[in-house]
């Protein structure tokens, strides 16, 4: 992709925006402050759309319309507005599960996209799916890609900059694999997202400017992370990945949705109930500011993401990859599940008798409906 392509997608992205934002503020679309939702004002819930757009122009103007194309574009137009919808509506959960349902199906049966290979992650045989099973798996991995970012996107920054991660990693591997038409698609995703990062953060124009994601945002971003793990673990002759490079490269976002999972089960409540205990929420209630817990979080997203591509580039047994994910992830929930307990033995430790208190910046708290 040329240099003028991606400055005109920076600068269509970052228009874009001003023009939703206004039109978001006649119909409703904006994110008020309540119990869970700590900002200041109304907030346009439009940066979602800018994306979408922007890279469905970007698509018509300057890339080839193969029928995958043209299947991404309308499944994403159809989550977009579901998305939409839910914003200024809040639509059930169980509505918003049986299109994204119906979205994995059409990926499946028009589009011949689908989690068939699972690689070697046991041993020495690859695990090859039935074709029942890969689209039980197919199903469950569109809707867990969908609601992981989702549901990380609670404080200013925190889903642009792990989208960025996650495109960035797997951009770089289909650049690798000399794969560059999807490696151009990362590229220009994470240049669509720069302007939406900005107004988020206040940059440069200050917190008059600012817009939200929104859940049309939210499961746009799942979608097509999960559209191109598909492209880069399950290609008939040759893939850019392993399907176990994948887990690393989204591995924050979906520990986080199996933790959190996990913990609202365990307490008799609905998966989907939401709630102020994700990583993001965790960070600020230790004493972390908003910004420090952006950082931190992108930062440990980060080493995940260079971890796989570590392991991928050097041939590191799949089985073991796996393992190290798993022994990764048994740490993480372990630490989540007892932070309170950890933190309290910190303070005794180091002879602090700090306590932990809620400390978040009133205004920089995003819209999660999880």
């Amino acid at each position: 992709m040329t240099t003028t392509a991606l400055f005109f997608v920076f600068v269509l992205s970052f228009c874009s925006l001003f023009i939703f934002r206004k039109l978001a503020k006649r119909v409703g679309l904006v994110d008020k402050p309540n119990a869970r939702k700590l900002h200041q004002g109304v907030i346009p819930l439009v940066g979602g759309v800018s994306i979408f757009t922007t890279i469905a122009i970007t698509f018509l103007l300057f890339s080839e319309l193969t029928p995958n194309t043209v299947l991404f574009l309308v499944c994403a137009t159809i989550l977009v507005i579901t998305g939409v919808i839910d914003d200024r509506y809040d639509i059930s959960f169980k509505v918003r599960l049986f299109i994204q349902a119906g979205v994995s199906f059409a990926m499946m049966l028009i589009g011949d996209m689908s989690l068939h290979s699972l690689g070697y992650l046991m041993g020495s045989d690859a695990i090859q799916l039935s074709v029942g099973m890969s689209y039980v798996i197919t199903v469950l991995g569109v809707i867990g890609a969908i609601n992981a970012f989702n549901m990380v996107d609670g404080i200013d920054g925190l889903l642009g900059g792990l989208a960025s991660v996650t495109f960035g990693a797997l951009g770089f591997m289909f650049y690798m694999d000399g794969n560059s038409q999807p490696a151009a698609v990362c590229m220009l995703i994470v240049v669509a997202m720069l302007p939406y990062i900005m107004l988020n953060l206040g940059i440069p124009l200050g917190r008059r400017f600012k817009v939200f994601m929104g859940d049309a945002g939210s499961i746009f971003i799942g979608f097509t992370v999960i559209w191109l793990l598909i492209e880069a673990t399950q290609g008939p002759d040759t893939t850019s990945i392993r399907p176990v490079t994948a887990l690393w490269l989204i591995a924050i976002p979906l520990m986080d949705m199996a933790t959190i999972m996990v913990r609202r089960i365990r307490k008799g409540q609905s998966p989907f109930k939401p709630d102020r205990e994700h990583l993001h929420h965790i960070c600020q209630r230790i004493g972390l500011s908003s910004g420090a817990s952006l950082v931190v979080i992108c930062s440990m997203a980060s080493l995940m993401a260079a971890i796989g591509i570590w392991s991928d580039m050097n041939d590191v047994r799949e089985s073991v990859m796996f393992m190290s994910f798993l022994a990764v992830f048994a740490v993480y929930f372990f630490v989540i599940s007892h932070i309170w307990r950890i933190i309290t033995a910190i303070h005794k430790l180091f002879g602090t008798n700090k306590p932990i208190e809620f400390n978040v910046e009133m205004d920089s708290a995003q819209p999660t409906k999880k």
